[in-house]
């Protein structure tokens, strides 16, 4: 049976798109190491996710962006880029296994799984490739506002990013729905 494992990443973060990503796994090419992507080190998160992306069946990456965030709110905005992912897959799955505890609307056979991502490992390879693709978004967007320090936080609610937003102001990409960045952005009002 063709099943795909999905999970998201960034979800808390005050800035960027959440990421999703759905992969298919292929049983006759196995991935020693696939864990949940917060326990893996970064060096060995990114090795996975070259190696999974290599062996998968299929894999594919989905978004939402911060103005759809803002728009629809996280949760919403997290299941239509678990939606974009699953539907953006080269091969349709007969099964989707989702890390949490709600599956998207939509009309793929499917399951919600909490802590998904330390039982299935197609979860796992999903948490990976979705945890790297972010990742690598903060890494850009420190090389364009190094102020910010984005490398180091992934654009968490920090304190050096709390600081970095008082002293620097708010970029385009943040989510202005979100209680620091609105709370920022309503002292600037006065």
């Amino acid at each position: 049976m063709l099943i795909a494992g999905v999970d998201e990443v960034g979800r808390g973060p005050l800035i960027g798109d959440v990421v999703t990503a759905a992969v298919i796994l292929d049983p006759n090419k196995p991935i020693d190491g696939l864990a949940d992507s917060k326990k893996l080190t970064e060096k060995k998160r990114t090795a996975l996710a070259i190696e999974i992306r290599q062996k998968a069946l299929a894999w594919s990456i989905g978004r939402a962006t911060p103005a759809e965030i803002d728009e629809i709110n996280i949760l919403h905005a997290t299941m239509l880029a678990m939606k974009r992912a699953v539907d953006g897959l080269s091969i349709v799955p007969e099964f989707v296994r989702v890390d949490g505890n709600r599956v998207p609307e939509w009309h793929y056979a499917s399951e919600a799984v909490v802590k998904g991502d330390a039982l299935h490992v197609e979860i796992s390879a999903a948490s990976i490739i979705a945890k790297v693709e972010r990742d690598n978004d903060m890494i850009e967007l420190d090389k364009m506002h190094p102020e910010f320090g984005f490398a180091k936080h992934k654009g968490y609610p920090t304190k050096a990013h709390f600081s970095a937003i008082s002293e620097h102001g708010v970029l385009p990409c943040h989510r202005r729905s979100f209680a620091p960045v609105r709370r920022y952005l309503e002292t600037q009002i006065k």
